[in-house]
């Protein structure tokens, strides 16, 4: 996205780097495919697909808000970013993975309907739920949603889906200003549980406790989806939140836990966001772990 962006190239690149670790040799590695416009369209409709395709620049940068700029390859990432969680599902729920994480950027989750927006083009967790409803029948999806930033553009997408739950926990007050406990969806399916600035470990294990997983456990889904944006650690330089390595993979085992035993261990974990390079290794670590049952 250009020279001093915080989304740039260097984020996977860490997360390459931390995954080539011997203790995850076991894991099965696949590169992502382009999703199919079958599968975006279910989300967003294709004059949006096709304005984005018109506005990537054929070099240089073009800007399609004040923090979210394509250059020429943006659009190959764009449609392999959700042909990844695409293909994730198509995994787990086949039963040839126990779970998947998704490393792909740019990340999704404030991309609306119609709108880009926050480094965000396409809404990958909405694609990638909407694509277990499609093609593997699934009668009810959860995601959480455990960015710094409140993930306004799945919330939007699937405010009125009662076989949607969408969970949160973020930093609030804060971009993108949405989030607030009183924004509970037109079936109760939202639940959002947003933390102060300086909020540790212990008030994002409490808010876990206390609104999302009973939720999520009685909601009883067919697959957990994770917008699993690693931004609220300590360091990151655009949150301020003060979350460590360790409680992300606390997490990642609690949500581990009610997936075993609603929804046959069936979890796929998709990238957000996460913008200290050695901070969002250390995190990817902790979470791809949890999920090897580490």
């Amino acid at each position: 996205m250009g020279p001093g962006h915080p989304e740039r190239p260097e984020r996977l690149r860490a997360i390459e780097r931390g995954l080539e670790e011997p203790r995850f040799a076991p894991l099965s590695r696949i590169s992502a495919p382009r999703a199919e416009s079958a599968a975006l369209q279910r989300v967003h409709p294709q004059s949006y697909l096709a304005a984005l395709e018109q506005a990537a620049p054929r070099e240089g940068y073009s800007a399609l808000d004040s923090d979210t700029l394509m250059c020429p390859d943006t659009i190959e990432a764009v449609w392999r970013a959700a042909g990844g969680a695409v293909a994730a599902v198509d995994e787990v729920m086949a039963g040839r993975a126990d779970n998947a994480f998704v490393a792909a950027r740019p990340p999704g989750h404030h991309a609306g309907v119609r709108n880009p927006m926050g480094f965000c083009f396409v809404n990958n967790v909405a694609v990638a739920a909407r694509h277990a409803q499609a093609a593997h029948g699934a009668e009810r999806v959860a995601i959480v949603d455990f960015d710094v930033h409140h993930g306004n553009g799945t919330q939007e997408i699937f405010w009125t889906d009662d076989a949607v739950l969408f969970c949160s926990t973020h930093q609030a007050p804060f971009y993108p200003g949405t989030g607030g406990r009183n924004e509970t969806g037109a079936h109760g399916n939202i639940v959002n549980a947003p933390l102060f600035a300086g909020s540790t470990g212990d008030a994002f294990r409490e808010a876990l406790d206390d609104r999302i997983l009973p939720r999520l456990r009685d909601f009883a889904p067919d697959l957990i989806l994770i917008s699993a944006g690693f931004d609220a650690h300590e360091r990151d330089p655009l949150g301020g939140l003060r979350l460590r390595e360790v409680d992300f993979g606390d997490a990642t085992k609690r949500l581990m836990d009610i997936a075993d035993r609603r929804c046959g261990g069936r979890i796929v974990s998709l990238l957000e966001g996460g913008y200290d390079v050695d901070a969002l290794s250390r995190c990817v670590n902790a979470h791809v772990l949890a999920l090897m049952g580490a």
